[in-house]
């Protein structure tokens, strides 16, 4: 009797000899292998995510800013924000409604989310390849360092994954049925995709270029237009927002990647910054092996090797490009990693190289527990982890700076909250008690370049007396838009040993603005 080993071997041959479409899914596992697969993969997400649930709930670490921001937008649920899609601000809301207002419920979701993006990894994994792909594949994904870093911090790569994941779920069923149903499903997974982050439009380029690019699959490309056509529709309240709103949200993407951001065409320092930064959130045996294996194009020939990659590559030679004419964020290839974990695995599994699969998994959990939990279990143990040797010394100080800002604010009422840097205001608008809502945002540069300019700019102010708590020294450029200005007294917050900020307070009256140019 053949082990599942062999059966799954005897169907290369046929998998190899057609270059046009993918192979039926693998069959002959046993009903109770299948189960125990599914078993044991469930199992492994279950504990992983419930361990992370754990360490939200105990850790010490303050909301970051843009956290602390979308949990504004919760509190006022609309169909679009400055310079984000509105799903993440409406998980928060979910949760949040459900759980209350604190940390732990602004990130609830997050775990949750990646949760069920390994899950559907799981699903295709298994559907291309066997159970045991599908188990290991599901497996790694929950252990990328990227993942764990995201699965911490609420932010749209949490919500966009499982959306990614799920329409290229809902993309292979599509095209072994050609049911309408799963070309709906298709069309929903990538709107809600859209709704989380504009990085799915990147997910759509890749599918119909699979779909043109490969001759046997252009059979499918009017039911995925009619599956693209559901998914303009279901993102068609963003592009109306953002046509009331002056299109600021695509404006605000265009101006992040700033590639005209100097004389220099080329950014060769910024190109090798961000493609080291890979290592890390892949982990770096994983992104070794996904980089030997995308410089053997015998290795891609194989066809469900081949719809993996386009479904990974094109995204992350994007951001690579972005990153050397500009700069990029370590996490704007993230989508890329989706695929890449199948890809990197069935290579593994397949490829006589199975010992480095635990390795690697074992090695990116080591390295998640190490980065993001020993500053808190050594100050459990009194020892005092130096700021700079903290992964998440950002995330610190912001809850003492708000109680003391929120005690300073209580001894002048009448004064509205200024700051003069967007991060800081959205994190004394979540700290600070009461929440001050109608905080307001000073800044030098003219225009509307962030949610606060946009929603409450101060120039409705004029005349209004404010507390300015500002970081960044500009005190003669705001004494020229206010009748006075009043030092009051200086912050200075600990993020750590070594670490920290410096705050000054005013009392800034009677803003009356001036002309800029």
């Amino acid at each position: 009797m053949l082990s599942p080993r062999n059966r799954v071997d005897l169907l290369v041959p046929s998998v190899l000899s057609s270059r046009s479409a993918l192979p039926a899914p693998a069959v002959g596992w046993p009903v109770a292998e299948r189960r125990a697969y599914l078993v044991w993969g469930a199992s492994a997400v279950a504990a992983i995510t419930a361990l992370r649930l754990l360490w939200l709930a105990v850790q010490t670490a303050d909301l970051y800013p843009d956290e602390a921001q979308y949990w504004l937008w919760a509190q006022h649920p609309a169909f679009g924000y400055y310079s984000k899609p509105p799903l993440v601000a409406w998980v928060i809301a979910v949760s949040t409604g459900v759980f209350g207002d604190g940390e732990f419920a602004v990130r609830l979701a997050a775990p949750l989310l990646h949760a069920v993006a390994a899950l559907f990894v799981y699903a295709f994994a298994a559907r291309l390849y066997d159970c045991r792909t599908g188990f290991w594949s599901a497996l790694a994904y929950s252990s990328l360092p990227g993942v764990s870093l995201s699965a911490f911090i609420i932010s749209t790569d949490a919500v966009l994954l499982p959306c990614w994941a799920a329409a290229l779920y809902a993309f292979i069923r599509a095209r072994e049925m050609d049911h309408a149903r799963w070309w709906i499903a298709v069309g929903i997974a990538a709107g809600l995709g859209l709704l989380a982050k504009y990085a799915m439009a990147y997910w759509l380029l890749s599918a119909f270029g699979y779909v043109l690019l490969m001759r046997g699959e252009r059979r499918h490309l009017r039911p995925l237009l009619g599956a693209a056509a559901v998914a303009f529709l279901i993102y068609l309240p963003n592009l109306w927002w953002n046509w009331s709103n002056g299109f600021v949200s695509y404006l605000h993407v265009r101006d992040n990647a700033d590639l005209s951001r100097s004389a220099s065409m080329f950014h060769p320092t910024a190109f090798l910054e961000f493609f080291g930064s890979q290592f890390g959130v892949f982990g770096p045996l994983f992104f070794a092996v996904l980089l030997a294996i995308f410089a053997r194009p015998r290795a891609l020939t194989e066809p469900r090797a081949r719809l993996l990659a386009v479904f990974a590559l094109p995204t992350l030679g994007m951001m690579l490009c972005v990153s050397l004419l500009s700069r990029a964020q370590p996490n704007w290839a993230a989508p890329t990693y989706v695929s890449a974990v199948i890809l990197v695995v069935a290579w593994l599994l397949h490829g006589g190289r199975r010992r480095l699969l635990p390795v690697s998994i074992a090695l990116n959990l080591a390295l998640a527990v190490v980065l993001f939990g020993a500053a808190d279990a050594l100050a459990a143990v009194g020892v005092s982890v130096p700021a700079k040797y903290d992964p998440l010394h950002r995330l610190r100080g912001w809850r003492e700076l708000g109680a003391r800002v929120g005690g300073v604010l209580a001894a002048h009422p009448g004064l509205t909250l200024l700051a003069d840097d967007r991060e800081l205001l959205a994190a004394l608008i979540y700290y600070v008690r009461p929440h001050p809502f109608g905080a307001v945002e000073w800044s030098v540069i003219p225009g509307i370049t962030d949610h606060w300019r946009l929603t409450n700019n101060i120039d409705r102010h004029r005349g209004e007396d404010f507390l300015a708590v500002t970081q960044h020294g500009l005190v003669p450029e705001m004494r020229a838009e206010f009748a006075e200005l009043v030092p009051l007294q200086t912050i200075t917050t600990s993020s750590g040993p070594g670490g920290g900020r410096l705050y000054v307070l005013y009392i800034a009256r009677g803003y009356h603005g001036r002309l800029r140019p």
